[in-house]
């Protein structure tokens, strides 16, 4: 099938933009309310755009009727708590789907590899339509936090680490990278995640904004490398398939 996909994500399959002035931010994501739905660890997710404006999480195509990822419905009772988070969700223009906000409890370096994955954001995207693709505002100050993201999930050579203090933004292509958080704080993560259709308005927001396709990763202490790579020998063996773990 062929998407309208956006070039700036071809070569490593992310970008990040300007940073966005948290201290002008009421925490807006304090007041929300959320649901118990786990992804990558131990969250919590506040939907402010869902398949059919609904309190809840699931994928658009397990409703009736079924939908892609876009033309999510408002959820009226958190948007009336979240105007900024809603503004910065529609900035670009574009169609939105999933929209909300997830709630992130400390976890470990390989806490972070074991749950990484990719995301099924493009089941029932009709052809020749926008790739889906997510934007990840960072809302806390984590600053010895990281969005850990690989090519290839078994391979640490391939893996580029996001540093996530207050206010970063990145439009990442997660049904390419597998992707997960690192939050060794000591408080919840909060992050405003929103699904986009690629199109040419999203393509000049990232324009306008310095965008950067290549970071410079934090180093791994090697407690944390030597556990993840302890866990890592671990999964492999009972999978029974080939060990790939070396110094990220």
């Amino acid at each position: 099938m062929s998407y309208y996909k956006m070039p700036i994500l071809d070569d490593s399959g992310f970008v990040v933009v300007d940073s966005y002035d948290q201290a002008s931010d009421p925490s807006e994501w304090l007041d929300i309310e959320y649901v118990d739905w786990k992804s990558s660890g131990d969250t919590r997710f506040s939907p402010l755009a869902s398949a059919y404006g609904d309190l809840e999480c699931d994928g658009f195509w397990n409703h009736t009727p079924p939908k892609t990822d876009k033309d999510g419905v408002w959820v009226d009772a958190n948007v009336a708590k979240s105007p900024r988070l809603v503004a910065r969700a529609q900035e670009p223009g574009v169609n939105i789907g999933r929209c909300r906000v997830i709630e992130l409890q400390p976890n470990s370096y390989a806490d972070a590899i074991h749950n990484l994955h990719i995301d099924d954001n493009n089941r029932l995207n009709p052809d020749g339509t926008g790739w889906i693709v997510r934007s990840f505002f960072n809302l806390t100050d984590d600053q010895d936090s990281v969005m850990i993201l690989r090519e290839d999930k078994n391979d640490p050579a391939t893996e580029t680490r996001v540093p996530l203090p207050a206010g970063t933004q990145a439009v990442i292509d997660t049904q390419r990278l597998y992707h997960a958080v690192w939050h060794p704080g000591d408080q919840p993560r909060y992050c405003l995640i929103t699904s986009w259709e690629s199109a040419p308005g999203l393509e000049e927001w990232i324009a306008a904004r310095n965008p950067k396709t290549r970071v410079e990763s934090p180093t791994v202490p090697e407690g944390e490398l030597a556990e993840a790579q302890r866990r890592a020998a671990e999964r492999a063996k009972a999978e029974q398939v080939p060990e790939v773990m070396s110094e990220a």
